[in-house]
């Protein structure tokens, strides 16, 4: 073993040969303090010098490898006294030095144990506590702090309420330094799958609002660390309180949104490999394509033919792997999406699962042209229906709640789902005796095996797998023969229109809930009366797209729609009480009169409950009164009464009616709407009805 000696305060490198395997450790380390002239060799250390710099003790020393490089250096004992005094000193520089090294060093169990035997930890939570330092040194602080109880030598369970809501509050802060949120949702992680009351205490004190929006900055490191705190509370969570299948109602919508936020973040880091095409002049790319080839067919005397040869080789090769273009099979990956994602999920496919990858290609090599299933192509399509089905590329909506419970237990989601759908593609391939025509057929049944599947929300892949293989290609001609039955008895011809009319009529009444909420959503502009009956003020209102909370606040003139962030003031629509129109809002019992007719027919108020106050509305027109009372209602759980929506409903029954009794049968109906045609060169043909016949 080689050992060299480091630092400012020592001489030169110099080497020494030395055999650890006779002598004591400190009979070593004295040796090179000797050779150095170094008085107190308890003073010294060994450690690696290379890597991961670990310090030489008794328990670890069998485990040098002949021909390693050590340094020596201060023992963990001196250097953890130095930096324990360093970090109380009254210069900030020198504060901040200590820290960094402390954060660098503790990782080392047995500089941790000397540093923790001093109490240095109690000294990091109390610089934690008063919160008086720099981001720079806070950071250090956490960090090093993170490192020492790694180690497992103090419990997490010693640490005062004060800290936990000190390291809680940054993470709830918006204007916090992004290193110092990242240690802390380190630390709060470990707090919570360190005990139970732990988790209690941390989940009292995060804002679960702050943690998804953790999960939507561009910070890739702190997206990672929100997630696993997220998956750290969800884990220790009871049975109740975490996810479970929502089927049963035990997941509340709020939860339901946040698994559907962490799932939507979580997939969409695929998103760039998605969207980059495949670079033909990569060799590295090339290079893990051709291994799919390999490892397929495993050709022992390639390298022993021309370069003709063996080209036309693997031209053969990449037509039974069923790539579209044999000859260079990299232009079947320019397509975006999938792009790369396919390349990424078919290596998977070969790695992880090499006997089911070889049976797939090697049977469908050896079956009739027509009637084989092209690996290649299927792999891209499955891909790129697997990227639709999970919506990657999609950012997360803010009422979204629609989450997999399949994701939460499976780490690589993506790449397990197609390597179950990539053997499901050849099974369904066989059962429906397919040919190279029938692939687009093939991949819609797949498309709907899928969807069935996780529409049942399996909570395992082993369930998804059992379930997606049941659901084979008789089952799926059973259930659309179903559907289309179905559909014709909803369809088939009423006794009389009133009875097709009560049959439409909640599909129509939903319609027009959905226009009511959305209006609120874009929200109108109000005025606001005085007693002397002068308009003085404008005020805008709006509700939010998620339908909590009514934004209201002051606004200009010529202020067209102010966003939800300028509107200051919001009632959450949980606390409205209920709907007053007219004489009963009170703002118009002031208004008593003939001359205040007009405005009694457009006021509204609603009240909440705060002290039992009111806000009061004058609707600019009677179309906004119908609109804005029709819409508190729907959020209040009523019925809508205004006559505007009486109207509507006649006109969209009128509609609907017409168009079912139409005679439709055999006429096709086109997808698209048709292209517009050009206008004419000139409008001579036209007839001009303003001029009076002579």
């Amino acid at each position: 073993v080689g050992d060299s000696h480091r630092g400012s305060e020592f001489p030169r490198s110099q080497c020494f040969q030395s055999d650890f395997s006779k002598k004591p450790l400190s009979a070593v380390i004295k040796e090179v303090c000797d050779g150095w002239n170094l008085p107190g060799p308890d003073n010294y250390a060994l450690q690696y010098a290379d890597g991961v710099q670990t310090y030489i003790t008794e328990s670890n020393r069998l485990d040098i490898k002949n021909g390693c490089i050590l340094r020596l250096t201060k023992a963990p004992g001196r250097c953890a006294e130095d930096l324990y005094k360093g970090i109380q000193s009254s210069d900030s520089g020198v504060r901040c030095d200590s820290l960094k090294e402390l954060a660098k060093v503790s990782t080392d169990v047995t500089f941790a144990q000397e540093f923790i035997s001093r109490d240095g930890h109690l000294l990091l939570v109390k610089i934690v506590e008063d919160a008086n330092e720099s981001n720079v040194i806070m950071t250090h602080t956490l960090s090093g702090f993170m490192e020492l109880m790694d180690h497992g030598i103090v419990s997490w369970e010693n640490l005062s309420s004060v800290f936990i809501k000190k390291i809680a509050s940054f993470v709830n802060a918006k204007l916090t330094d992004a290193s110092i949120q990242q240690v802390s949702l380190d630390i709060l992680e470990s707090m919570v799958l360190s005990s139970h009351s732990l988790f209690l205490e941390v989940k009292q004190e995060i804002t679960m609002e702050r943690l998804i929006a953790h999960l939507q900055v561009t910070n890739q490191q702190i997206q990672t660390k929100a997630m696993a705190l997220l998956m750290a509370l969800l884990q220790t969570a009871g049975d109740t309180e975490r996810q479970v299948p929502p089927h049963s109602g035990s997941v509340q919508d709020k939860m339901a949104h946040y698994l559907y936020v962490l799932q939507s973040v979580t997939l969409n880091h695929m998103e760039a490999r998605m969207r980059t095409p495949m670079d033909c002049y990569s060799q590295e790319q090339r290079d893990i394509l051709h291994n799919l080839r390999l490892v397929a067919f495993e050709t022992e005397t390639e390298n022993s033919l021309n370069h003709e040869r063996r080209r036309s080789l693997c031209a053969k090769e990449f037509k039974k792997l069923g790539f579209s273009n044999n000859s260079n099979p990299g232009q079947d990956l320019v397509r975006t999406p999938p792009g790369l994602l396919a390349l990424d999920t078919m290596c998977y496919f070969a790695a992880r699962y090499t006997d089911a990858y070889s049976r797939f290609v090697l049977e469908n090599s050896s079956r009739e042209d027509k009637h084989e299933c092209p690996f290649g192509r299927s792999s891209i399509q499955l891909t790129l229906i697997l990227c639709e089905i999970l919506r990657i590329g999609e950012p997360p909506s803010e009422t979204g709640s629609d989450y997999h419970p399949v994701f939460f237990s499976q780490d690589r989601l993506m790449e397990e789902l197609f390597c179950v759908c990539i053997q499901l593609i050849n099974k369904t391939w066989k059962e429906m005796r397919a040919t190279q025509e029938d692939f687009d057929k093939v991949m819609q049944v797949v498309r709907e095996q899928i969807t069935r599947t996780l529409s049942s929300k399996p909570t395992s892949l082993e369930l998804f797998k059992n379930k997606v293989n049941a659901l084979n290609y008789s089952e799926i001609l059973k259930l659309r023969q179903t559907e289309r039955l179905h559909q014709e008895e909803t369809l088939r011809p009423c006794r009389s229109p009133t009875e097709l009319k009560e049959r439409l009529k909640p599909e129509l009444l939903e319609l027009i809930r959905q226009q009511r909420l959305n209006r609120l959503c874009q929200g109108t502009m109000f005025r606001k009366i005085s007693s002397r009956r002068r308009q003085d003020k404008l005020w805008y209102c709006r509700l939010s797209p998620n339908h909590k909370m009514l934004h209201y606040g002051d606004a200009e003139e010529d202020t067209d729609s102010p966003t939800i962030e300028e509107l200051q003031k919001k009632i959450p629509v949980a606390d409205i009480q209920g709907l007053l129109t007219g004489k009963d809002c009170p703002h118009m019992k002031e208004h008593k009169g003939k001359q205040n007719k007009e405005i009694l027919d457009l006021a509204f108020s609603i009240t909440y409950d705060v002290e039992e106050d009111s806000l009061n509305f004058i609707a600019p027109s009677r179309t906004d009164f119908c609109l804005w009372t029709d819409g508190l209602s729907v959020l209040l759980g009523r019925d809508m009464t205004s006559e505007s929506m009486h109207s509507e409903l006649e006109i969209l029954l009128s509609m609907e009616i017409k168009l079912r009794l139409l005679d439709l049968e055999n006429v096709p109906i086109p997808k698209s709407a048709p292209v517009v045609p050009k206008p004419p060169s000139n409008y001579n043909f036209c007839y001009d009805f303003s001029q009076t016949e002579q």
